[in-house]
């Protein structure tokens, strides 16, 4: 089958305008940072439609400059998460050039596919999923019921087989104890090749796969669970491994996105100099951002239409000390805002999944209610953007350190307690923070 024609491989791309909406919901501001994704994600789906001209046309690569905390790889992972795609987030600072200890930039790539396996087999699973469970039911009625080698009872076995099929889907047979072959799948283990060398160790890792390989088993089950372990064998044994293989390829080099975080890291500072490998590396990013093909153990995979989305903070340095080519393959730049007072207290409410309301859910297991008032938020809003002015502004994560350690006491004595409601309001916030917020020196070690 085409992977054109499989919808879960090819999701419906929303416009520019409802991306930035369904992001709106995860994350606060940074209007321009999402609006630039927005574009650039659709311009993959309106890529797809330019006909003859689709393969002249290049994504338009993404560097995100903002402190961190600010949202910029909670952009990349929603964005992802929201089209469906094959996605990996990588540290810049991993990498060395060529010759150097460290990984080398192809290994972006060998993460990227292996992440997009295993979403199409994932997805292919699930399409299996009925055909397996009534291969499963046929393998269990047959157990229960061998057939005659008679062919006159052939009439009698095929009616008893349905009043059989009929208590065997109602549950009714689920604790009665069956004897069935069962067969286990792979051993989890794989063979690391040096780069180049994937399709040796594909082969290696195939080998010793196939002597791991157990011919199968008798073993007596309750049908309730041989039912299980017998769907997810034919499940396995319907994949088609070659397609599986061919789809994931094909999806990753349309669809694939890359995150490299910490891009500044590798940038050396024009006025102090820097290790030697850190240009070496960013050369080494050229081919593949650009366009070129990685040797994966899976197959070639050509990285001329994978959207690379590199970010920073550049606070010793600034973008025009990276190397002018690789400038060149970054051309969309987007600045995230700094987090104001106002900012944190939009984040703690807000998002869908926001602080609060997760705190709100944690503490319910424990028929504990957690009420936050306006000003309650609004003063750990304000703790938390002092205490990134006194110390190291680390952005949003501050949020984190600051509501555990508020909501501590309730947290550990949570489960000894009846049912109650508590209030968290600035009086409740001043005593359990203000000493430490206005402390200094405590507020770096312990917020």
């Amino acid at each position: 089958m085409n992977i054109e024609n499989k919808e879960y491989l090819n999701p419906p791309t929303p416009t520019p305008a409802e991306i930035v909406t369904l992001l709106d919901q995860h994350i606060v501001g940074q209007k321009s940072a999402k609006k630039a994704v927005a574009i650039a994600i659709r311009n993959r789906w309106r890529r797809l439609q330019a006909g003859e001209l689709r393969n002249e046309i290049s994504p338009k690569n993404i560097l995100m400059i903002g402190p961190t905390g600010v949202g910029k790889t909670e952009i990349a992972r929603r964005i992802a998460k929201i089209v469906q795609a094959p996605f990996v987030k990588i540290e810049a600072t991993k990498f060395t050039e060529v010759g150097y200890v460290g990984r080398d930039v192809d290994s972006i790539i060998r993460d990227l596919v292996a992440n997009g396996i295993k979403v199409v087999r994932e997805h292919a699973l699930a399409d299996v999923q009925e055909q397996a469970a009534l291969n499963a039911e046929e393998i269990i009625l047959n157990a229960l019921l061998p057939k005659s080698e008679k062919p006159e009872e052939d009439n009698k076995h095929s009616e008893a087989k349905e009043v059989y099929r009929r208590k065997y889907r109602a549950g009714e047979l689920d604790d009665r104890t069956i004897s069935i072959e069962t067969k286990h799948g792979q051993v989890g283990f794989e063979i690391m090749a040096p780069a180049g060398m994937e399709d040796m160790s594909s082969q290696l890792q195939n080998i010793f796969q196939n002597m791991n390989l157990e011919k199968g088993k008798q073993q007596s089950l309750l049908i309730k669970d041989a039912k299980i372990s017998l769907q997810q064998q034919e499940a396995q044994n319907l994949l088609n491994e070659e397609q599986i293989r061919q789809d994931a390829v094909r999806y990753v080099e349309e669809n694939g996105i890359v995150f490299l975080d910490e891009i500044d890291k590798v940038v050396k500072n024009a006025g102090h100099g820097g290790e030697v490998s850190r240009e070496g590396v960013q050369r080494d990013l050229l081919p593949l951002i650009e366009g070129t093909t990685v040797q994966t153990k899976y197959g070639s995979i050509k990285t001329d239409h994978i959207l690379f989305i590199a970010s920073g903070a550049f606070m010793g340095t600034k973008p025009s000390d990276m190397i002018s080519e690789l400038q060149g393959r970054l051309p969309i730049r987007v600045e995230l805002d700094a987090l104001s007072s106002e900012d944190f207290t939009r984040i703690l409410t807000q998002p869908t999944a926001s602080l609060t309301k997760q705190y709100q859910a944690l503490l319910k297991t424990e028929k504990v209610t957690l009420q936050f008032t306006d000003d309650g938020i609004e003063t750990v809003a304000n703790i938390a953007f002092k205490v990134n002015e006194k110390s190291d502004n680390i952005g949003a994560r501050r949020l984190h350190t600051i509501m555990e350690k508020l909501l501590e006491e309730v947290s550990f004595s949570a489960d000894s307690s009846i049912a109650k409601t508590i209030t968290i309001n600035k009086t409740y916030v001043d005593k359990q923070l203000l000493e430490l917020a206005d402390d200094e020196d405590l507020s770096k070690w312990v917020l």
